[in-house]
């Protein structure tokens, strides 16, 4: 009887051992690559750089790690592949914690974190948002670094693709925002948003 269990022990151990090492472990399962495209984010100072060399406008997301809007806006604008597109191609995208602790130097001029109270803020930050503290805020500066324009707040797919183009092809200097909206917009980009949904 000892020797029938032996046997069947040994059996169901030889078993487990051989269905194991045909199974894939965690580490061995290669996770899928996501093949979705991506803003291409840059540092202000990797921004500020390139522009010297290649002028172009850039635009800068300003957040905080506690803004739940600015995630939203990550998740549900930021991942539009017209969006995508056409961010990387017209501007220096840029991320910029608005509460980050390390000193920014641009050019001549260093910019440092201010603390106080529970939360503190960046000199750059406050500078890029004239000092209107709100996140997120998406800012728009020209290809020589002037400020063109801060918008507060979470901006949807549509709204915030009509603004990059209102700015990235220069239609803030010959039209007001609703006016392009309701017209150049409407003729040339609508059919390019709806088809890369």
């Amino acid at each position: 009887m000892n020797r029938l269990f032996l046997f069947f022990f040994a059996f169901v151990l030889l078993t487990i051992s051989a269905f194991r090492t045909t199974l894939p472990t965690e580490r061995s399962i290669s996770k899928p690559t996501d093949e979705r495209k991506h803003i291409n984010w840059l540092t202000i100072q990797e921004a500020y750089a390139l522009t010297k060399k290649k002028p172009k406008k850039f635009v800068v997301d300003v957040y905080t790690n506690w803004c739940g809007w600015c995630k939203v806006m990550d998740r549900e604008t930021f991942s539009k592949p017209a969006i995508v597109d056409y961010v990387n191609e017209n501007f220096y995208p840029v991320r910029f914690n608005a509460e980050q602790t390390a000193d920014v130097t641009l050019g001549k001029e260093t910019f440092k974190y201010i603390g106080g109270g529970s939360r503190g803020v960046h000199e750059l930050a406050a500078a890029l948002l004239k000092n209107q503290m709100s996140y997120p805020t998406t800012v728009f500066l020209d290809e020589k670094f002037n400020l063109i324009q801060p918008i507060p707040g979470y901006l949807e797919p549509r709204t915030f693709h009509q603004i990059i183009t209102y700015f990235g092809k220069d239609y803030h200097q010959k039209e007001p925002f609703d006016q392009y909206k309701a017209g150049t917009y409407a003729r040339e980009f609508r059919t390019a948003l709806t088809a890369n949904k």
